[in-house]
């Protein structure tokens, strides 16, 4: 029997699990595209397996993903959250995701809803790329800098290129799976299915 062929960094049960059912597929859904410009920003100098890891954790940290809870958070929930083991305990990422909450609010009342404003820049239709190897999938691109520099003149914080490549590719705004995984020619059609 032929093994099924997957992205190289789908390597363990988690990986696995979010690389078959999440990754790549289109996200249209405001409380997920929060959670993972959230997410995306915490791993920032670590392995997306350590966020994965704690992934539940964050969801009960972070008011189960709702952004208007997460937008009002104090000073004292922040020392809480420095407290909680089972997040990436940062001052920084986590007065950004609050920031960020309260910018999202912003854009969603300016377009209507955060995914109007983000599935524009790819005028409402996945990138589906042909790598043949993992090493051809670049960290970033122009579509990611100008991503990313719209949402820094917006007052976002933690989205910097490589930051806002990654979340492009958790939401399905492009499909880097290579062309022999097993997701390749499914992932941009998929529904969404959580792994946690």
């Amino acid at each position: 029997m032929t093994a099924m062929i997957r992205c190289a960094w789908a390597k363990n049960d988690l990986s696995i699990k979010y690389h078959d059912c999440e990754w790549g597929v289109p996200v249209h859904d405001d409380q997920i595209l929060f959670e993972f410009l959230i997410l995306e920003g915490a791993q920032a100098g670590l392995s997306w397996d350590t966020i994965l890891a704690k992934r539940p954790n964050y969801r009960s940290a972070f008011s189960e993903w709702d952004v208007e809870k997460v937008a009002g958070f104090s000073e004292k929930r922040i020392a809480k959250l420095l407290e909680n083991p089972g997040i990436v305990r940062n001052r920084l990422k986590i007065s950004s995701a609050i920031n960020n909450a309260r910018r999202f609010i912003e854009v969603q009342s300016a377009a209507g809803s955060f995914a109007e404003f983000l599935w524009d820049f790819v005028n409402g239709e996945p990138i589906v790329n042909k790598w043949k190897t993992m090493r051809q999938v670049p960290a970033s691109t122009k579509l990611s800098d100008r991503i990313s520099a719209e949402l820094r003149s917006r007052g976002f914080s933690f989205v910097g290129t490589t930051i806002i490549y990654a979340y492009m590719q958790a939401v399905g705004l492009v499909n880097d799976h290579i062309t022999s995984c097993v997701r390749h020619s499914h992932a941009s059609t998929a529904k969404r299915r959580r792994n946690y």
